[in-house]
């Protein structure tokens, strides 16, 4: 579900631009590589999970920054990096990117590629970008959340079968009436609650 919101975001934002492509980048917390988390239009089949450098690129300078930039000739912009480019598979003319951001932090970058040359110079493409950015921030905000509650969860001793986890949890309640264990309690309700 998370992955499907920021493969929404990304075909929406290719279509309303009329462009080649568009992507959602991820911020690596621990590395600061940028990762590509959705991919639609040219590169789709193959750069999903592909990584960059900290820094590489518009997309690593508006990570950086927290600005949006628009170049509608990349090769006049000195942060373009032709190399990056070139190992995706497809190299640009034009890019538009905006920040992602999340309590005050850049977590990704939202890009579109060659869009239409109609929308070109106009600044209405820079809000309309950051409101589509703000849309790619929840997806991003959902598969953080659910990264961290799997790096979060116990491993079961016969591997990570999630029924393997829910016996365990079950055999902390007593079955004679006795005082049950209310961390076992809270998280039988919390299964419970995603069940519905």
């Amino acid at each position: 579900m998370e992955r499907g919101l920021l493969q929404s975001t990304v075909e929406v934002a290719r279509h309303v631009f009329a462009s080649a492509a568009a992507s959602v980048f991820l911020v690596d917390q621990e590395t600061g590589e940028l990762v590509f988390e959705a991919v639609s239009g040219e590169g789709e089949q193959h750069l999903v999970g592909t990584r960059f450098p900290a820094g590489t690129g518009i997309a690593g300078w508006v990570a950086a920054s927290g600005q949006p930039m628009i170049a509608d000739e990349v090769t006049a912009v000195p942060q373009f990096a032709h190399d990056a480019a070139e190992s995706t598979g497809y190299v640009p003319r034009s890019i538009m990117a905006a920040p992602v951001i999340r309590q005050e932090s850049c977590i990704g970058v939202l890009e579109v590629l060659d869009r239409s040359a109609t929308w070109r110079g106009d600044l209405a493409d820079v809000d309309l970008l950051a409101m589509l950015a703000a849309q790619a921030a929840y997806g991003l905000e959902l598969l953080l959340r659910l990264r961290r509650a799997e790096t979060a969860l116990p491993a079961a001793p016969g591997g990570d079968d999630v029924h393997v986890l829910l016996q365990r949890i079950s055999d902390r309640v007593p079955r004679d009436g006795g005082p049950a264990d209310p961390t076992a309690l809270k998280l039988l309700a919390v299964a419970e609650e995603l069940l519905h």
